[in-house]
C-alpha cells in the first residue's frame, strides 16, 4: 500500500534489530497501530490489523454493523443504512459493513507520533532482550573487541555490537589492551540501570580461570574431572583443586598436559600467573600439605574447632610455604578454609638466632624485608644462596653480602 510508506519505510531498520526476532517486531508494530486506532475510533475490537511479515506492508480493516436509520447508538461499532448505501447499495440491516482504513487518513502528526512510539518500543524491547540474554550468561566466557579505553574502565563490544564494561578492578594488573584488540573475559554481573543493561565482565574472577580450563582440558569439559575450588591473586598466583571419579585419570596430569602443554596457554592468557593444580582430598592434613605446594611439609597439627592449622617445616621450606608477598600461604588458607600458621622446626643440635637480635648491626627496613619473605632467623637466611636472597628480597648484592657476613660471624 503506497499510503503506508511514511511509517513502513522504516520497517527494514526495525526488523533487523539485534536480538529481536521478526514475529516480535510484527507484534509491536500491530500494537502501535491498534493504539492509533483506539485514539481515533475509541475502540479497536472491531478492527483487523494485518502486517505482512516479509516487507512490513500494512492493512487495516474496520467492521461495523448496518442499522436502521435513526437506530445507531455507537458510530464506532454501527453504521446507519442510508450512509452504508453510499458505499454499497446492496447492504441490508444486520449486514457487516467492512471498510479499509488507510494510514494517511490518520494525518501526518499521528503517523510521526506512531513512528516515534515504534522506535521507542523497539529500543526498549532490545534493551530487555540484551539484559535477559546476558543475565542468563553470568559466569560464561565472552569474546569482545576493545572499543574505548578510559582511566577506570574499558568499553568492549561483543559480536552483536552490545556494550560490555571491563572495570580496571576486574583487569589483571599486567593486562594491556589497545583499541581494536580482542579479549576474553567472563560475564561477571548484569544489572539494569536507568532502563539500560549494564554488563560487567571480569578477567580476575575465579570463573574466568575455570572457563579457560574447560577450553583447554577436554576431561573437565566432559565432566570426567571436576574443579572443586579455585582461588586467585590475579596476575600473581592461583590454586586449583581438581578431582576425578575415574581412577584411570590423573586429574593433575590431565590439567597440566604433556610438558605443560595445556596449562601454558592459560598461564599466557593470565599474564604469567603461577597456577598450582592440586589433587582434592577430604583428608584435611593432606589437603593443607598439597595446598602449600611447592613447600614440603614436615608435620601438621589441626584444630578443627577453630579451623586453624599449625604447619611445621624445615627452615629452607618456610619461605616457599609463605611465598612472595605471602601469596602462597594466603591462597592455601582460602583453598582449604583453614587459617594456617607456619612454624620452623626446632633443631636441637644447632641453635638459631631471631633476625631481630641483629637490630644493632642491620637496618630495621632490611630486617623487615627478610621477614616479609619468611626469613626471620639467621639460619633461614644463611640456608639460601646469595643469588636466591637477591631474587627474593630485591635487595642489592652488596647489601646481601654484608648481611651474610654479619650472620655467619654469629656462628663462627
Amino acid at each position: 500500500m503506497s499510503t503506508n510508506i511514511n511509517l513502513i519505510d522504516s520497517f527494514q531498520e526495525f526488523k533487523d534489530f539485534k536480538n529481536i526476532d521478526r514475529p516480535t517486531v510484527i507484534t509491536v508494530l500491530e500494537e502501535v497501530f491498534r493504539s492509533m486506532i483506539r485514539k481515533r475510533f475509541g475502540t479497536d475490537e472491531n478492527v483487523d490489523v494485518i502486517v505482512n511479515p516479509d516487507n512490513g506492508d500494512l492493512e487495516i480493516w474496520r467492521t461495523r454493523v448496518v442499522m436502521e436509520d435513526g437506530f445507531s447508538e455507537d458510530d464506532d461499532l454501527e453504521i446507519e443504512l442510508a450512509e452504508a448505501h453510499r458505499y454499497d447499495p446492496e447492504l441490508e440491516v444486520g449486514d457487516d459493513y467492512i471498510e479499509e482504513i488507510t494510514l494517511e487518513s490518520f494525518g501526518r502528526r499521528a503517523i510521526l507520533a506512531a513512528r516515534q512510539t515504534l522506535v521507542s518500543k523497539i529500543l526498549e524491547l532490545e534493551k530487555d532482550e540484551v539484559f535477559k540474554k546476558y543475565k542468563d550468561r553470568e559466569g560464561e566466557l565472552v569474546i569482545g573487541e576493545v572499543y574505548q579505553i578510559w582511566k577506570k574502565e574499558m568499553l568492549v563490544l561483543d559480536e552483536d555490537g552490545n556494550e560490555l564494561i571491563l572495570p580496571k578492578t576486574e583487569q589483571i594488573p599486567a593486562d594491556y589492551f589497545k583499541k581494536g584488540d580482542s579479549l576474553r573475559a567472563v560475564v561477571h554481573k548484569v544489572d539494569m540501570m536507568n532502563n539500560n543493561p549494564k554488563i560487567i565482565i571480569s578477567r580476575t574472577a575465579p570463573e574466568f580461570l575455570q572457563r579457560l580450563f574447560e577450553l583447554e582440558v577436554p576431561e573437565i569439559f566432559d565432566g570426567l574431572i571436576t574443579i572443586k575450588k579455585i582461588v586467585r591473586e590475579p596476575g600473581e598466583r592461583a590454586k586449583v583443586a581438581v578431582e576425578s571419579y575415574d581412577d584411570r585419570i590423573d586429574p593433575v596430569g590431565a590439567c597440566v598436559g604433556m610438558k605443560g602443554s595445556r596449562i601454558h596457554g592459560i598461564v599466557r592468557e593470565l599474564r604469567n600467573e603461577n597456577i598450582d593444580v592440586i589433587n582434592f582430598t577430604t583428608n584435611h592434613s593432606l589437603y593443607i600439605s598439597r595446598a602449600l605446594s611447592p613447600a614440603r611439609i614436615s608435620s601438621i597439627k589441626i584444630d578443627e574447632e577453630n579451623d586453624t592449622a599449625a604447619v611445621y617445616l624445615k627452615p629452607d621450606q618456610v619461605s616457599l610455604a609463605i611465598g612472595r608477598g605471602g601469596h602462597n600461604i594466603k591462597l592455601a588458607g582460602k583453598l582449604t578454609g583453614y587459617e594456617i600458621d607456619v612454624y620452623r622446626e626446632s633443631d636441637e643440635e644447632e641453635e638459631d638466632v631471631d633476625i631481630e637480635e641483629f637490630a644493632d648491626e642491620i637496618d630495621s627496613w632490611i630486617i623487615d624485608e627478610f621477614k616479609r619473605v619468611g626469613l626471620d632467623t639467621a639460619k633461614s637466611v644463611l640456608a639460601l644462596s646469595e643469588e636466591e636472597l637477591i631474587r627474593r628480597t630485591d635487595l642489592e648484592e652488596d647489601t646481601i653480602r654484608e648481611i651474610v657476613r654479619i650472620l655467619q660471624a654469629e656462628f663462627e
